[in-house]
């Protein structure tokens, strides 16, 4: 953790997080991408990039998908007009430097100081993207969306724009925490979902442990295996209060492939 934050961007330890996800058997990370020096990070620099491949060929790890915290922590959409141009410059910088690392999803949180608060902010965001959007396709990139809107007002949204290109990440704790219905999320928007984030919270607080809060993972993953979903679950579940944390992420990460398994995402056995 940094700074007691439950997710942020581990400078001094960054590396260290390959081997240690070897060890405890993972393939895959999710990067996590702050505002704050974000041209020091080093998936923003030609060393670091070449650093990030070196690690990801020696420990088995793939990097599929990147967490924009820098866009809800600055939204350009919200900017005003003399620093929005700024801020386009910088999500346009990110998506090449993931084209240039291998990662293929980014997530842009529309939640917290990123939420869409009219439709004057809508417009900003739809536009920039539409307008980017052959950008997107010729750099093999999807943008996906983790949003607070209610399952209609999700579904709106996302239906303004191309499926080929934008799509949605469904929170699981996010999702228990305001109180939707699985079923219905999954009816109004399903087909759009690119990526999961695997956690809990209690209705209308924080993250706690998996099947501690309000999830309902049985019915998620019962939604997921009828749908055949084929995309990443990424892991961002509660700390560990003793700060070793690798132990309580193994555990979870068997909880969930139980769920794969039980529901046909994984084969038995």
């Amino acid at each position: 953790m940094v700074d007691g934050r439950i997710q942020a961007f581990p400078w001094q330890f960054w590396q260290d997080e390959f081997s240690l996800a070897e060890q405890l058997g993972f393939g895959a990370m999710e990067w996590t991408l702050d505002q704050e020096r974000l041209y020091e990070n080093p998936l923003l620099t030609a060393a670091g990039q070449s650093k990030i491949q070196q690690l990801c060929k020696r420990h088995g790890i793939d990097i599929p998908s990147l967490t924009g915290d820098c866009f809800m922590q600055a939204p350009f959409w919200k900017a005003p007009a003399e620093e929005r141009a700024a801020l386009e410059r910088d999500f346009i910088a990110v998506a090449k430097a993931c084209r240039a690392g291998g990662i293929s999803l980014i997530v842009v949180p529309l939640v917290d100081n990123g939420r869409l608060d009219n439709r004057d902010q809508e417009e900003q965001l739809i536009r920039f993207l539409q307008a980017h959007a052959e950008f997107f396709s010729s750099n093999q990139l999807q943008v996906v969306f983790e949003s607070d809107f209610n399952p209609r007002e999700l579904a709106r949204f996302i239906d303004r724009l191309d499926p080929a290109l934008f799509g949605i990440n469904y929170d699981i704790g996010n999702s228990a925490a305001l109180g939707y219905i699985p079923a219905e999320e999954f009816a109004a928007y399903g087909n759009r979902i690119l990526n999961v984030h695997v956690k809990d919270r209690v209705l209308g607080g924080t993250t706690v442990p998996l099947g501690t809060g309000n999830a309902d993972f049985e019915t998620v993953f019962k939604e997921f295996g009828r749908m055949n979903y084929q995309g990443n679950f990424i892991l961002q579940t509660a700390r560990a209060t003793n700060h070793d944390h690798g132990v309580p992420l193994a555990r979870y990460r068997d909880m969930t492939a139980g769920w794969m398994r039980q529901f046909g995402l994984l084969p038995r056995g």
